[in-house]
């Protein structure tokens, strides 16, 4: 079984596959600069309670493993981790400042792929199987048809 995550309200466990590059798909994020980034993604994801369960940095792109809760969009998820990211990058970083005049080190798009334990077609049967009796029980919805 899987570990749930809960809220005040919710059980939850939803987890995303997040890819992001640099904006020209420049290699910056070397030495100083990407652990940085990998520090700074940490504090950002616990600030926001979303559990990071793998995360790699490379020379050009962020590949992240997340489990957010679902009062996040997976758009608000990768617009507060880029953004916030960015900005203190661009801050603590003149060379960064200096390659990225525009203020945006991160290219626009992103990826995303939805994780979980439960297929589609599993889903799918339980679905299909909500309104069929049990084969040694009795029905009422069949009686009343």
């Amino acid at each position: 079984m899987p570990d749930y995550r809960r809220g005040a309200h919710t059980v939850y466990d939803i987890k995303y596959h997040l890819v992001w590059v640099t904006k020209y798909r420049y290699e910056v994020l070397r030495g100083d600069v990407a652990i940085r980034v990998r520090d700074l993604i940490r504090e950002l994801c616990m600030a926001k309670e979303i559990t990071i369960i793998k995360g790699h940095v490379s020379r050009d792109h962020v590949h992240l493993y997340v489990s957010a809760p679902p009062r996040m969009s997976v758009s608000q998820v990768v617009q507060y981790l880029k953004g916030k990211s960015s900005r203190i990058l661009q801050q603590e970083f003149s060379s960064l400042r200096k390659r990225y005049w525009g203020q945006h080190l991160w290219a626009r798009g992103y990826f995303c792929a939805s994780s979980g334990t439960v297929t589609d077609e599993m889903i799918k049967a339980y679905i299909e199987q909500q309104d069929m009796p049990p084969k040694d029980q009795f029905s009422v919805r069949d009686e009343a048809q």
